[in-house]
């Protein structure tokens, strides 16, 4: 069994893939099966992503120590 890749190592990958099908040079084989791993990789990153968003919800408490939601500032 494959051990489970980080966060991080997905990204990699996904942007391994989105550089090669950008390029245009692979045969149409290939490219629909880097577009279904890039899509499954996807799908992965959201799930991380989502866990970690409820994960800071839960962290944020308010004064009377119940979780606030608020949106993430923009440093732009």
């Amino acid at each position: 069994m494959a051990a489970k890749k980080t966060f991080e190592e997905n990204m990699a990958r996904l942007e391994e893939i989105v550089s090669k099908l950008e390029k245009g040079d692979a045969q149409l084989g290939d490219s629909l099966k880097l577009f279904e791993e890039g899509t499954k990789l996807v799908g992965l990153c959201r799930s991380e992503l989502d866990k970690a968003e409820q994960q800071v919800v839960k962290l944020m408490k308010g004064p009377d120590g119940a979780p606030v939601e608020s949106d993430f500032l923009s440093e732009e």
